[in-house]
């Protein structure tokens, strides 16, 4: 498969895939403040973020698996390391969900891998402990200090091999430096209006408009 088995002694490298990373979700609508004698008072971030002063707050946080996609380089050295979570592969592509033909699921992890550049295809593992299609989501990033993610060595099972990992890279790449456009603006009038017939939210330019 696409996955390589380093040892714990192994350093943390782009690509690297770890179970149990915390994922913290946070509302600034539902915000509460632990003040000085433990209790919990509710509070507003824009008043807290005045006061420019570190606060104290109870937080959920979720154990999540990720994929560092901090580069090498960095990863060796950098004060925190920039991890992108891994999910079920029809939560991220919601295409799947209606798809059961394997010829169609392929054209979907192949094909669509090169024009939805907001995931990364990982295949079952057993060993990885992927029972399922997955993917890593661009969009759903979490941050660890590099140092606490070293000792967590131990809940790392596995790492892209070099194919993949290389793949990886310029998948990152491209999508945090993709350019947002609408692609139908270059369309006539007529165009745009077959085009707009099986989608929705198309707005027109002008010179798309009678």
């Amino acid at each position: 498969m696409i996955y390589d088995f380093p040892g714990v002694e192994a350093p943390i490298r782009q690509g690297d895939i770890f179970t149990g990373m915390p994922r913290v979700d946070l509302s600034l609508k539902n915000f509460v403040v632990i003040d000085d004698e433990g209790n919990a008072l509710p509070a507003k971030w824009p008043e807290i973020a005045k006061i420019g002063k570190p606060v104290v707050i109870p937080v959920p946080v979720k154990p999540v698996t990720a994929i560092v996609a901090t580069q090498d380089c960095d990863a060796i050295r950098a004060p925190e390391i920039v991890l992108c979570e891994v999910q079920p592969f029809e939560q991220v592509e919601g295409k799947l969900k209606t798809i059961t033909n394997t010829r169609k699921i392929v054209d979907l992890i192949t094909q669509h891998s090169r024009i939805n550049q907001k995931w990364f295809y990982l295949p079952p593992s057993e060993k990885l402990g992927l029972g399922s299609k997955m993917a890593v989501d661009f969009r759903l990033t979490l941050r660890v200090h590099r140092e606490d993610l070293e000792d967590l060595k131990p809940s790392r099972v596995g790492r892209l091999n070099d194919l993949a990992q290389a793949h990886f890279r310029e998948r990152i790449g491209e999508f945090f430096r993709r350019y947002p456009y609408d692609e139908w603006y270059p369309l006539t009038q007529e165009e745009t209006d077959a085009y707009a017939k099986d989608r929705e939210n198309v707005t027109r330019y002008p010179w798309q408009k009678s």
